[in-house]
């Protein structure tokens, strides 16, 4: 810490002392980042530095957003439980609130009264949250994936109605900005698989040509996860592509699928095709 200090100060960076807040029922409380809270360590971990260059307005806006508290973090829970102070059944569905890993019902966590906007509208839901004195995060938890994941949030229902007027004003506006944007996505998406297609060919010339199209096709498809999407596969990096190549040798050329189908493990079936997909690859480099 002592070194960042030194070099922050060779530099010309301005200090700037944060405080960190969290949001509980009864109003914030600073946060603390040390086990022993220990007045020094806690203002070296406050303190930012800044560059004297920027503008005083700049300066506050930053100030203003690291010091902002988080906002509350509500989970839609899976299996029943009840509330830690007024004793509260919660049933499965119900939101409730963990402070100090107890958990509270939304009139115990002083958020009843707010009403749950689920997540799809994003116009809506920034300016509910906007126009809400009031919010809170709504998250649940996902089986299958591991993590919690966003669900909505909670918002006075004033501000949803407001919100609900304003977009309503503006709807044809922003249906056009969508319409534009995704225009623009697909012409880039568009872009980038000629790119791979001709990349792919360059690093397999014995690749047919149908195929390369196909596989850059599949693995830059928007929001699946693949490694196209993936910042090396939109660079175009060797190996990043060669991974997809790959990957779509293993699924089309091979038995793993009906191994994976059989209920054989993943990496057995991979290593018991490994030698088809190499010998494949080879004759694709040539």
């Amino acid at each position: 810490m002592a070194m960042f200090r030194q070099w922050a100060l060779e530099k010309g960076l301005k200090p700037s002392e944060t405080r960190y807040v969290r949001r509980t029922r009864t109003g914030t409380v600073d946060l603390q980042f040390s086990k022993s809270g220990d007045p020094a360590i806690e203002k070296s971990y406050r303190t930012h530095h800044v560059s004297p260059a920027l503008s005083a307005r700049k300066q506050q806006q930053i100030a203003e957003k690291l010091s902002r508290s988080a906002q509350p973090v509500v989970f839609e829970i899976l299996r029943d439980s009840e509330c830690s102070e007024c004793g509260a059944e919660l049933a499965r569905g119900c939101f409730l609130l963990m402070e100090a890993d107890q958990p509270l019902c939304l009139p115990c966590a002083r958020l009843d009264g707010l009403e749950y906007l689920p997540a799809g509208d994003a116009a809506l839901t920034r300016r509910a949250a906007k126009y809400s004195e009031r919010t809170a995060v709504v998250v649940r938890f996902s089986r299958s994936r591991g993590h919690y994941e966003r669900q909505g949030i909670l918002v006075e229902n004033s501000a949803i109605e407001r919100a609900e007027q304003e977009c309503s004003l503006d709807a044809d506006e922003r249906a056009k900005a969508r319409a534009v944007g995704a225009a623009r996505r697909k012409e880039r998406d568009r872009a980038l698989i000629a790119q791979m297609t001709v990349q792919i060919g360059s690093l397999f010339p014995g690749c047919p040509s149908k195929e390369a199209a196909a596989i850059a096709a599949h693995t830059a498809a928007r929001g699946s996860g693949r490694v196209g999407r993936t910042a090396a596969g939109r660079n175009l990096e060797a190996h990043a592509l060669a991974a997809a190549v790959t990957a779509a040798v293993r699924h089309k050329y091979t038995e793993y699928d009906a191994l994976l189908t059989a209920g054989v493990d993943r990496p057995l079936a991979r290593q018991r095709v490994a030698d088809r997909v190499q010998e494949i690859l080879a004759a694709w480099r040539e």
